[in-house]
């Protein structure tokens, strides 16, 4: 860590301490304290310094190395990155994907309700295992056709939601105008068969192939609001993204 920077940590603050290291870090960056090239001390050396876990380091470097601000060089440690560092930060929902695009998205809510956490959707929401938290399963359609189906877990009390807001608005959308402060997720891809449910409503055959998407994102705070795993159909959707060396 170069020497002029300096981390300031409240440990009484429910803000967890990874992310208020990753967050000072982050600024560090945007001001110009810290420039593209620039080396981190390595995590034991910051952990002794700042009187924290390894642990606890390690997360907050890999949540800056998953924004795009770091980037791991073996031999070499870890660096600020090179170039551009100020990335979009919008999360946007699919109903706002396809709005935006012109594909007259549709929602039919299959399920809305309160539903006990299993042990991985509880840990990673933050509450205890078998406590309720709300749980969704929508069909989206997109020109008349259906298109996907999105299961969501969000701890519960966190928005009033409805059925009817659900069918005619985004779920991120809706989430924002409850107040709730949505700031970074971490999302995976991949791709597996269709079940014989899940053709049966995506109009397609049983075993045809799917994307499949399993999203977590947090709020300002560093808080999980919201867990989604959601399918998509092959033969309709696809992803794009842009790939930059570094």
């Amino acid at each position: 860590m170069t020497a002029n920077l300096a981390i300031d940590l409240d440990r009484s603050s429910p803000v967890p301490l990874y992310f208020q290291v990753a967050e000072q870090i982050a600024e560090a960056i945007r001001r110009g304290d810290l420039t593209p090239g620039s080396r981190l001390d390595n995590e034991i050396l910051l952990a002794d310094k700042l009187g924290l876990s390894r642990p606890t380091i390690r997360q907050a470097i890999q949540y800056l190395v998953d924004k795009g601000l770091l980037v791991r060089k073996r031999g070499v440690g870890t660096q600020v990155v090179h170039g551009q560092v100020k990335r979009s930060v919008e999360l946007t929902s699919l109903y706002d994907d396809l709005r935006r695009s012109g594909q007259e998205p549709a929602t039919q809510v299959l399920k809305l309700e309160p539903r006990q956490a299993e042990d991985a959707v509880a840990a990673i929401l933050g509450v205890e295992p078998g406590a309720d938290v709300l749980y969704l399963e929508r069909l989206r359609f997109a020109a008349g056709e259906p298109l996907a189906v999105l299961h969501n877990w969000l701890p519960l009390g966190l928005a009033q939601l409805t059925a009817a807001d659900l069918e005619g608005r985004g779920l991120y959308e809706l989430l924002r105008g409850s107040g709730v402060r949505m700031r970074v997720a971490n999302q995976r891809i991949g791709a597996r068969a269709a079940t014989q449910t899940e053709a049966k409503l995506l109009d397609e055959r049983r075993g045809a192939p799917l994307l499949t998407m399993v999203r977590t994102t947090y709020d300002d705070q560093g808080r999980a609001v919201e867990h989604g795993s959601h399918i998509y159909r092959a033969s309709h959707y696809s992803l794009e993204v842009t790939l930059i060396e570094r």
